[in-house]
């Protein structure tokens, strides 16, 4: 895993993390254009997702864990990371995003979750 892809993936994971879940990283990290379906299929665009994030509706105090974790290179500024989450007792839930670098900075672009029955 080179580099920069090393990068989003750390970003993607920091995102997990209850701590940062409800503070203004969150805003740091997602992109202006940010769009994410979630694993309810609801649609959530970056206004929506910071607000209730901020708010506590979508977020506990309770981690979420990551594994089968991989990243790759789309393009120069482009990187997709999958991996499977799941909370205690949670349905695993197969994620798929795509950070893009804009201004140095990378950034989550799109997120989408799909529950599964896989273990």
């Amino acid at each position: 895993m080179d580099d920069e892809v090393r990068v989003a993936v750390e970003a993607e994971l920091r995102l997990l993390l209850p701590e940062v879940r409800g503070s203004a990283e969150v805003d740091v990290l997602l992109d202006p254009a940010f769009v994410e379906v979630g694993a309810s299929g609801r649609r959530w665009d970056r206004k929506a997702i910071v607000a209730a994030l901020a708010s506590g509706e979508i977020t506990d105090a309770e981690p979420i864990e990551a594994t089968e974790v991989a990243g790759v290179r789309l393009a120069d500024d482009l990187v997709h990371v999958t991996y499977v989450s799941r909370r205690t007792g949670g349905t695993p839930v197969r994620r798929s995003s795509i950070w893009r670098r804009t201004d140095g900075a990378w950034r989550l672009y799109y997120h989408q979750g799909t529950p599964t029955t896989d273990d």
